[in-house]
């Protein structure tokens, strides 16, 4: 199987990569444009497999990304492209846009001409997996309620405006042009190498550097965490199993408050990392500042994952206590990895890799 892969650079793209290389009989293609949060390295123990291959490409870019389809011939593309930090997106919405909404669309354009151009049998296996976001949905602050697939959009932020923007366009695609896609939409993801600006690794980071760890707002926000690995095991079973046309949510069972997060960190941290504590403190703890929530923060979001348990057999196999271990440990234990992206050396091997 032939499978192409976009933005399998970022932190779940290159955990989708480093599964589907290890896959018997898979051969990727990884598009990626080698953005800020691209990270070669996260790569360097799969970059030289004979299975897989690199080529630094936008996705808005319609002739690259179509000549990249034509000549690799894909029985499948896996649709992970796309800026995704909401506090950069309101700090400056362009890039959302062009990547997110225009780059989907250019995608999904060359995917089509693509599509037209097979036999009947491998038009009919052809499969394009749109990787999408709960915070599509809105806020559920004030209900007991849970996001399912068939929950209305209601996005507010010009993150989740462009994330939804391109999943009305995917589904589009499939109904004027029968073009096969599948949809998911996933909860909060963490995990080792994850970038550091995201809540988790740039709390451990900031803790074991003594630096103040900021909270939004009363840190009473409540996400739902999924395992990155778990997410990449999802993305597979949709992908192979899924029915085409279809919408699937992925979640982790596992809703907590930021605080909570950041206070379950600390603790994990003065159990492993003791010796890295700040002079003159009994506990990381200490460190929590709270600081001016930012604007439109949504206070609640839930993954109800019936459909995709009952329906395909997924269930996440990390606890939440389970999997921010194994994250803090990997941190603790790989300090090459994030000092290369802290002091920007990672980007002369995105450099390297353009040249």
């Amino acid at each position: 199987m032939k499978l192409i892969v976009t933005g399998g650079t970022g932190f779940i793209g290159s955990a989708l990569v480093r599964r589907l290389v290890r896959e018997p009989g898979c051969e990727v293609l990884n598009l990626d444009k080698l953005t800020y949060a691209a990270s070669p390295e996260s790569l360097a123990e799969i970059e030289d497999a004979a299975n897989y291959r690199f080529r630094q490409i936008d996705i808005g870019d319609h002739a690259a990304v179509a000549e990249a389809i034509s000549e690799f011939q894909p029985d499948g593309i896996l649709h992970l492209a796309a800026e995704s930090h909401v506090d950069r997106s309101i700090e400056g919405s362009r890039e959302f846009i062009e990547t997110n909404v225009l780059g989907t669309h250019a995608l999904l354009e060359a995917t089509r001409a693509h599509v037209s151009t097979l036999n009947d049998d491998a038009a009919k296996r052809f499969r394009f997996l749109h990787v999408s976001t709960d915070e599509v949905y809105g806020d559920l602050d004030g209900t007991e309620e849970k996001f399912t697939e068939t929950t209305a959009y209601d996005p507010r932020s010009p993150y989740s405006a462009s994330k939804a923007a391109s999943d009305h366009l995917v589904r589009a695609w499939s109904n004027t042009y029968g073009l096969p896609v599948l949809i998911t939409n996933c909860s909060n993801n963490y995990g080792p190498r994850q970038f550091p600006e995201k809540l988790i690794p740039h709390m451990i980071l900031s803790a074991i550097a003594g630096k103040p760890l900021p909270v939004y707002g009363d840190g009473a926000q409540i996400r739902d965490w999924l395992h990155v690995d778990d997410h990449v095991e999802a993305l597979w079973t949709v992908f192979t199993t899924g029915k085409s046309g279809e919408t699937y949510n992925i979640g982790g069972n596992s809703e907590r408050r930021n605080l909570e997060v950041v206070e379950t960190l600390c603790d994990l941290l003065d159990e492993v990392a003791a010796d890295r504590r700040p002079a003159g403190t009994s506990g990381y703890r200490e460190l929590i500042t709270f600081v001016t929530d930012r604007p439109g923060h949504d206070r609640r979001y839930a993954i109800d994952t019936t459909k995709i348990e009952s329906e395909l057999g997924w269930t996440p196999a990390h606890t939440f206590e389970q999997g921010l271990r194994e994250t803090v440990e990997w941190y603790l234990a790989n300090e090459s990895w994030w000092r290369h992206i802290l002091s920007g050396e990672y980007q002369l091997k995105r450099i390297g890799s353009a040249v």
